[in-house]
């Protein structure tokens, strides 16, 4: 038995899709646990890429139950146009599993969204206007919809127009919008209903009798450590729990039956919306490192703030998630420099004006709006690493460039990611027994 939980160890982006596909061929069923449709994962298996939202990134592999968990935030249309999508391009979708107790995001939940963020004005989280904050905010307080509503007419009617009397007051004498129209909401998530009444289930009780059986489970995650609403860079963090704990609220499985905790990070750092960012670059090596990494948002595509690597963050990943492994994606994206920056340490200042060093993440957030990074130099490498799956291969430079950030985050790296394709790895460590 193994239940495997795969994390970003950054603020999203680092190729979790990736690190999630090459676990998922030895794996039963993969069970996505937070986060909606504004999470992307680009998977790359052959010449065929995916840009999956809500779908597991196990739905790509034959024989694999893909889950959705109760602490997904649902979009049924998104899930629907999702699903129609893959079965066009030939994926069978038809070993999906959605929980009944997942959290449903609506049409008022996006409209909500878009129009309180633009309200905000300069304040702006940087939402992605999908809905998401929204309905973990009615989840909260317990005024929700859930999946299994959908198939109840009498009761997602009763719902839904409880919950627009109060919205619809909202939109029109706070924000100046525009109302919404109960019975057209109700239509519509009926409507979905009926297509995903298929693949609702109690998932908890079918993950937890899988890792009963000796079957293996792998937990994915959406978004990352430093977007978590309780560890992150609060309040520019998403409304979930990304953080390995929430594998376990997310999907009712509980931490007992975990075996593995599998961070992802960058050989750089990216970081997608409003926020403190130590090791953001505006400069031409910035531009660089986007261009070269194609660094641009799979649901969004936003272009993403781009800076060096960054040890505090990630040893702080180690330390919340109870990280065993640490997977590094990107390592090819750094060719051609001659030197290569690492942030081991910030100076901040203090609210009564001193300034320090530091060497852990502080969680003072005006401490850490305030941090200037402190940089320690490695060499570079011109040789194309491109697809090398032997570390031994790989230039000096690149290996003690790996070695380093080991060193530094205090986790053993198992897995380098050096190119786009599912092969393009070198196997350090192996991540399931």
């Amino acid at each position: 038995m193994a239940g495997i939980i795969v994390v970003g160890a950054q603020w999203g982006d680092e190729g979790k899709g990736k690190a999630t596909d090459l676990i998922a061929g030895k794996m039963d069923y993969v069970a996505r646990y937070n986060g909606g449709s504004n999470a992307g994962h680009t998977v790359v298996v052959g010449d065929q890429t995916y840009a999956l939202r809500l779908m597991p990134s196990g739905i790509v592999n034959p024989g694999v139950t893909a889950v959705i968990g109760n602490g997904v935030a649902l979009d049924p249309k998104e899930l629907v146009e999702e699903k129609a999508s893959l079965e066009q391009r030939g994926v069978d979708t038809s070993h999906l599993l959605i929980s009944l107790s997942a959290q449903v995001t609506t049409g008022y939940h996006r409209y909500l969204d878009r129009v309180s963020e633009s309200h905000l004005g300069k304040r702006k989280i940087g939402t992605t206007g999908r809905g998401i904050g929204p309905t973990y905010a009615d989840k909260i307080n317990r005024i929700g919809i859930r999946v299994a509503d959908l198939f109840d007419e009498k009761a997602v009617t009763a719902k839904v127009e409880q919950n627009l009397a109060l919205k619809n007051e909202l939109l029109t004498k706070i924000y100046g919008a525009e109302p919404l129209d109960a019975h057209k909401v109700v239509d519509e998530l009926l409507t979905y209903g009926e297509q995903l009444r298929p693949y609702a289930a109690d998932t908890s009780l079918v993950l937890n009798k899988a890792l009963d059986e000796g079957k293996n489970v792998l937990f994915e995650g959406g978004q990352a450590t430093m977007l978590d609403i309780d560890h992150g860079t609060y309040p520019f963090v998403t409304s979930s729990n990304p953080t390995a704990g929430g594998a376990c609220t997310g999907t009712g499985v509980g931490p007992t039956k975990i075996t593995r905790v599998v961070g992802v990070s960058k050989a750089y750092t990216t970081r997608v919306g409003a926020g403190p960012f130590p090791t953001e670059l505006f400069d031409e090596s910035g531009q660089w490192l986007r261009d070269r990494g194609h660094e641009y948002g799979v649901v969004t595509k936003r272009p993403r703030r781009t800076g060096w690597f960054d040890a505090l963050v990630v040893r702080y990943a180690v330390r919340v998630n109870g990280l065993t492994d640490l997977v590094i994606t990107k390592l090819d994206t750094l060719t051609g420099l001659k030197k290569i920056p690492v942030c081991v340490a910030y100076d901040i200042t203090d609210h009564d004006g001193s300034v320090r060093r530091v060497t852990e993440l502080p969680v003072d957030q005006g401490l850490f709006d305030s941090a200037k990074p402190v940089y320690e130099e490695l060499d570079g490498w011109d040789e194309n690493i491109t697809g090398i799956t032997d570390f031994d291969r790989l230039p000096a430079a690149a290996q003690t460039y790996v070695r380093r950030l080991e060193e530094l985050a205090g986790c053993r790296i198992s897995l380098v990611g050096n190119g786009p394709q599912r092969d393009h790895v070198i196997r350090l460590h192996p991540l399931v027994d």
